[in-house]
């Protein structure tokens, strides 16, 4: 018996729970099911608008991230202006990451808020309009599709990127076009050798399964510890 009442009570608190008000019986003994009367909520017309049971799958609820359907919806309304700021918190936590951890020395607020902003000057706009182009021009989700935009990202757009890098860096420090151009001829072939141990599986995923959409925030989400390698090579002198 104790069971039994159990088992009733914990059936209540659910019906509760899911907004569903149980038809209690006002005869004594035994009586029709509640489900047989012509008062049981199931049975009432536009039962989905009164019942929370009832969900309308046209409208779009959140998901279990917090903010991602806002964050979707910028996507699409300002990508550009999202990518960079999503590229310029993937920067600015690699390099926070590698200070912390690897450096172990006290933050540099200067050298942060550089790679902070290059992010979001020059990664994120750059690559919205890189991927856009290399999607238009080799389309589909097949082998060789998606192994031709890995070449070319790696082969191509890698070395362009990490020039562009250096040459930012430089500049921002006041460095001369001399000493820039032997940083770059000293360490772009050994950043580039970083890239093709880490960037051509990430990307044969993202160019396979990921929707041009979320390129940016994919690769955001990887490269924060890629950038922790990127931000100490580019600040180690020429």
């Amino acid at each position: 018996m104790k069971l039994f009442g159990a088992v009733i009570v914990s059936s209540c608190l659910a019906a509760q729970a899911f907004g569903v008000t149980p038809v209690v019986s006002q005869t004594k003994g035994l009586g029709k099911p509640a489900l047989v009367t012509g008062k049981s909520p199931l049975r009432q017309k536009n039962v989905a608008e009164m019942s929370p049971l009832f969900r309308d799958p046209t409208v779009t609820r959140g998901g279990a991230i917090p903010g991602l359907q806002a964050y979707s919806e910028a996507l699409d309304k300002k990508p550009i202006t999202m990518k960079a700021l999503t590229s310029l918190v993937g920067w600015l936590l690699g390099d926070l990451l590698a200070q912390v951890f690897i450096a172990g020395g006290p933050i540099d607020y200067k050298r942060l808020a550089t790679l902070s902003f290059f992010g979001f000057i020059y990664h994120g706009p750059s690559g919205h309009y890189f991927y856009n182009w290399l999607d238009d021009k080799i389309p589909g989700t097949d082998a060789i599709p998606v192994f031709s935009k890995v070449a070319i990202d790696q082969v191509i757009w890698c070395p362009i990127f990490m020039s562009v890098f250096f040459t930012y860096l430089g500049l921002v420090n006041g460095d001369s076009f001399a000493t820039i151009g032997n940083k770059i001829k000293n360490d772009l072939f050994t950043a580039c050798q970083g890239s093709w141990k880490v960037w051509p599986i990430v990307h044969l995923i993202n160019f396979k399964f990921v929707s041009n959409k979320w390129r940016i925030p994919y690769i955001n989400a990887v490269q924060i510890a890629f950038n922790m390698f990127l931000s100490l090579l580019g600040t180690k002198k020429a």
